[in-house]
């Protein structure tokens, strides 16, 4: 089959969705599909048309002309769009609905008709316009839609009624690396933080509540994987706080590499103040057998199991988060029994083949004659 891929942001740009993209990509061609994905140019430096992994890929600057409202420029992407629809001829559009360019589609949807999947990724409790909004469109007009998580899918229904017959739920799914899960190390424990540097995800609550740790386990490190915008105020913070020599900021990690890093760990923190449509962190940790603290936070309850898998907190609150952290460390026998329960657990709902196959079979259904609905 030719699949029409479109992703808001997609490689080299690296996030959980953008990740997911490129593997799930790779993944199904090998189920005999071909791909052209349309994504945003949103840097200069990103050429207009690109490979990856042999998969043509192909970037419009969606953003700049919805922000510029050159009238101009908008009909001429939307010409692009057009065309390269008529041209590529896909046996199906596959829509995962995070930003603005899906405008473009709605433009063009009438230049090449051909059944449309939508995939959801984040909640959409603030979408404005309600079921007449953009997203209300694109969700009535689908012939299916899929979302990472329950609470993700809940919130579709509450926007849109009329998709629940034509709606489900595909967990994300993970590769079990071939590297074994080691033993929590609870002597000199490591506290991780793995996920962008940015005000949402509440690294600095993490920060917080590690001051606490560090008083009572002087030998305890706090590992701040990633990068992002607010990697300046956290490493001030840090400073203020007095423990930037218990905290490493060790940058970007290639994603071959987490596992590894995981495998270092006695347990994950999550303090997300932003809702998670479904937390591939919390995933990639239990699959590497580690427990996880948890804000009480969108599809993160989904993923951790309160007191058997990890521990749930309340957010924004990180006395109650250094609680649960020195709950973990004070009862290790438990903590490595939450980190063997969630590795069982993850292998069993969230496998990579099951999801694999379940977007095969749904690109098969909708081309053998799933009924197209019309905006």
């Amino acid at each position: 089959m030719r699949v029409l891929f479109w992703s808001e942001q997609f490689w080299p740009n690296i996030g959980g969705v953008e990740v997911w993209s490129a593997k799930l990509l790779c993944a199904l061609r090998e189920h005999g599909h071909d791909f052209i994905v349309v994504t945003s140019q949103d840097a200069s430096a990103l050429a207009q048309e690109d490979r990856y992994q042999g998969i043509p890929v192909r970037r419009f600057p969606f953003w700049t002309a919805l922000t510029s409202r050159d009238a101009r420029r908008l009909i001429e992407i939307k010409r692009e769009v057009a065309r390269l629809k008529q041209r590529f001829q896909p046996d199906l559009v596959h829509l995962n609905l995070s930003g603005a360019s899906v405008y473009f589609h709605v433009q063009t949807a009438d230049t090449y008709r051909t059944p449309l999947l939508v995939s959801l990724h984040q909640p959409l409790e603030h979408q404005s316009g309600g079921s007449d909004s953009i997203v209300g469109r694109v969700l009535r007009s689908a012939d299916w839609t899929t979302a990472g998580s329950t609470m993700v899918l809940t919130t579709a229904l509450r926007l849109v009624p009329e998709i629940s017959s034509r709606s489900s739920v595909n967990y994300f799914g993970f590769d079990t690396p071939d590297l074994s899960p080691e033993s929590l190390p609870f002597e000199a424990p490591r506290l991780l933080c793995l996920g962008r540097h940015v005000y949402d995800k509440g690294f600095d609550l993490a920060l917080t509540a590690f001051s606490t740790i560090a008083r009572r386990f002087s030998h305890a490190r706090l590992i701040m994987a990633s990068d992002g915008p607010a990697r300046p105020a956290l490493e001030q913070q840090a400073a203020e706080l007095g423990i930037a020599h218990l905290v490493d900021f060790i940058g970007w990690v290639e994603f071959d590499k987490i596992p590894a890093l995981l495998n270092s760990a006695t347990m994950v923190l999550m303090p997300s103040r932003g809702i998670e449509g479904f937390g591939l962190v919390a995933m990639e940790a239990a699959v590497m057998g580690r427990p996880v603290v948890a804000t009480r936070n969108g599809g993160l309850s989904e993923v951790v199991v309160d007191g058997q898998t990890g521990l749930i907190v309340e957010s924004e609150n990180s006395a109650e988060l250094a609680r649960a952290i020195e709950y973990l460390i004070d009862h290790p026998d438990i903590t490595a029994m939450m980190g063997r329960a969630a590795r069982s657990r993850a292998q069993a709902l969230f496998g990579w083949e099951r999801h694999v196959k379940a977007f095969d079979d749904l690109y098969r259904q909708l081309h053998n004659g799933f009924p197209h609905a019309s905006f």
